[in-house]
């Protein structure tokens, strides 16, 4: 397999910090083949691209995947599901003209002052789009409105259906007090759990970024480090890896 290395740029999560990333480098076929190992190595997609940090002098994003077999509910979590319970899911294969006023909607209120605004839709198609990959949408309503879509990829290695790969949820913003962002990866280990996979990838973790760090509170869970994921049973296990982040060496070439 082959890489390339970006240059820096302002880092989108943490202040004052500086952004690279290892690129994977190869035909469609060839990331079609190498994906799923890609994912089980810390890598994530967005559109073409798959990629995972490359940061000299920050080691604050972590790969992290839930064993879905293994999760328990939080009370939180419990409470949420029955304050949600009137709300329907589905999954489709197809986009709907009624993803991209939502995603608008979604980035304009929420993330205004993100690298994704202002939302326009050639940045959402190619944001999307996949030629050698389809994702899964996973569709939540409130009756018949269209409410949250998360994006998902399928993980299949050669031998056995690996996960699912949660790679963005948009939802309506006049749905806030619904939590529909800790819903949604709710209904998407649903989802796994259904399908008999074993894992749902959520991302990067960073405990430093108030908009990120939500992940956490999915346990178990496991961050890649290191060239292996570590498991994390407890939220004790969680403040200690906060505590002594800066002082991992993590050597992402290998």
């Amino acid at each position: 397999m082959k890489f390339g290395i970006t240059q820096t740029f302002d880092c989108s999560y943490l202040p004052r910090k500086e952004e690279q990333l290892l690129v994977y480098v190869g035909s469609h076929t060839d990331s079609a083949t190498h994906y799923p190992q890609l994912i089980q190595a810390g890598f994530r997609r967005s559109g073409e691209q798959v990629y995972r940090p490359y940061c000299q002098q920050c080691t604050a994003c972590h790969s992290i995947r839930l064993p879905v077999n293994d999760f328990a509910l939080s009370r939180s979590q419990r409470r949420l599901l029955n304050k949600n319970k009137a709300f329907t899911t589905r999954t489709t294969t197809q986009t709907s003209e009624a993803y991209y006023p939502l995603y608008e909607h979604y980035i304009t209120e929420r993330h205004a002052d993100g690298s994704m605004y202002p939302p326009d839709p050639v940045q959402f198609e190619s944001f999307l789009a996949c030629e050698w990959n389809s994702p899964l949408f996973v569709e939540a309503y409130d009756g018949d409105k269209l409410i949250a879509v998360a994006v998902t990829d399928i993980i299949d290695t050669h031998d056995h259906r690996d996960g699912f790969s949660a790679m963005y949820t948009f939802y309506d913003p006049d749905y806030h007090h619904r939590s529909l962002g800790t819903w949604m990866i709710l209904q998407q280990i649903h989802h796994t759990r259904a399908q008999n996979r074993h894992y749902l990838y959520l991302g990067y973790q960073i405990d430093d970024c108030n908009k990120m760090n939500y992940k956490s509170r999915f346990l178990p869970h496991e961050r890649y480090y290191n060239h292996q994921w570590h498991r994390f049973e407890n939220a004790q296990q969680v403040s200690e890896m906060a505590s002594r982040r800066n002082d991992l060496v993590i050597d992402l070439l290998r």
